[in-house]
């Protein structure tokens, strides 16, 4: 599932969450089937909680919880039961790790077109110079541009953006080859390690791990 809120996007793989703060104006899309749950929590609940929309990790606990409070639909703090429930999904926010899984986009034309041609030809691998060649602008303009508006260089963004794609990929079914070529990468090696680095985990661990978790919720 993806977020999108003013220029940032945040991808939401299975079994993570994402915060998104009261009154945010934000798009949905969902490129494959998703079963979603949510929660609404009124204001000062969580006074410390992220100031713009943030992906979280989710314990198999704070799992379990979400379900029941959503199955009984409206907590009410007249009932010290409910009370419990949602006491217990707070401190289980608190504690919840970010996940570095969101990307800029910059406001600038010029840096918004090479951006988006980049993110619709992955696979083929375009260097900085031929997207810039493709959108009629300088490499050093573009590089400013990114430091300036996104606030990382236009490397460190091409790698976030191959995770993001990468991980939705591989939600898919698609294997670790396939994915590695699909995002750009000549050699899987590259798009194992960039995984590790950002979820402490290989490509393979992680999708095992979605699958045992996907066998341990479904119904029987």
């Amino acid at each position: 599932m993806e977020i999108s809120a003013a220029q940032s996007l945040w991808m939401t793989p299975p079994h993570l969450a994402v915060w998104i703060p009261a009154g945010t104006r934000h798009g949905i899309r969902m490129p494959g089937a998703v079963s979603m749950r949510t929660l609404y929590l009124r204001r000062g609940l969580l006074p410390h909680a992220p100031a713009v929309c943030t992906v979280l990790h989710i314990s198999p606990l704070l799992r379990e919880l979400v379900v029941e409070a959503v199955r009984i639909g409206e907590l009410r703090t007249t009932d010290h039961l409910h009370r419990a429930l949602r006491d217990l999904i707070l401190s289980q926010l608190r504690n919840a790790s970010p996940v570095p899984m969101f990307v800029r986009l910059p406001q600038d034309s010029r840096a918004l077109g090479v951006a988006e041609a980049f993110m619709a030809d992955q696979a083929d691998a375009p260097s900085l110079d031929a997207l810039c060649r493709k959108v009629g602008v300088g490499v050093r303009t573009i590089q400013r541009a990114f430091r300036r508006e996104v606030g990382t260089s236009f490397e460190f963004w091409r790698r976030q953006v191959r995770l993001m794609k990468g991980i939705e990929l591989l939600v898919a079914g698609r294997s670790v080859k396939t994915v590695a070529a699909e995002v750009g990468y000549r050699q899987p090696s590259a798009f194992v390690a960039l995984f590790r680095q950002t979820l402490g985990m290989t490509p393979r661990t992680w999708v095992a791990a979605l699958e045992a978790q996907d066998k341990r919720t479904r119904p029987n």
